[in-house]
């Protein structure tokens, strides 16, 4: 890891919820509003920005936990930041903070872990070789 990777890291992100966001099963939407999934999508992705700044030529962050509670709805058209935040690193486990907010309503919040890891080991493990 480079220098600087500590507690207290944000990064955020912003989206306007569209069609394309809401929850639909069977190609059906169900609720014209902000899917707990699209919502899980934008913490993973600003999780990643934390981390992706200060990874090593050699290393790779991979995804290994993502809790949310969903609080409250945002209707399609509705600005969407999305927050996450380093708490800590321990045992090569990044661990964030995600929030989802519209303007000061907290629409969701969580935590999201990622696992740095070398990418030759992470490679051997996914494809049974050493990276190229």
């Amino acid at each position: 890891m480079k220098p600087g990777f500590e507690p207290g890291i944000v990064r955020t992100i912003e989206a306007v919820v569209t069609e394309d966001m809401c929850p639909a099963f069977d190609g059906i939407v169900v609720h014209r509003v902000y899917s707990t999934w699209s919502m899980v999508e934008h913490m993973e992705l600003a999780a990643r920005r934390v981390l992706v700044d200060f990874l090593d030529e050699d290393e790779e962050g991979v995804g290994s936990h993502v809790s949310v509670d969903h609080h409250s709805p945002a209707m399609v058209g509705t600005t969407v930041t999305v927050r996450a935040e380093l708490k800590q690193v321990r045992h090569h486990r990044v661990i964030c903070e995600v929030s989802a907010w519209a303007g000061d309503r907290l629409l969701g919040i969580g935590k999201q872990i990622q696992v740095v890891m070398k990418k030759d080991k992470l490679s051997a493990r996914l494809y049974g070789g050493a990276a190229s």
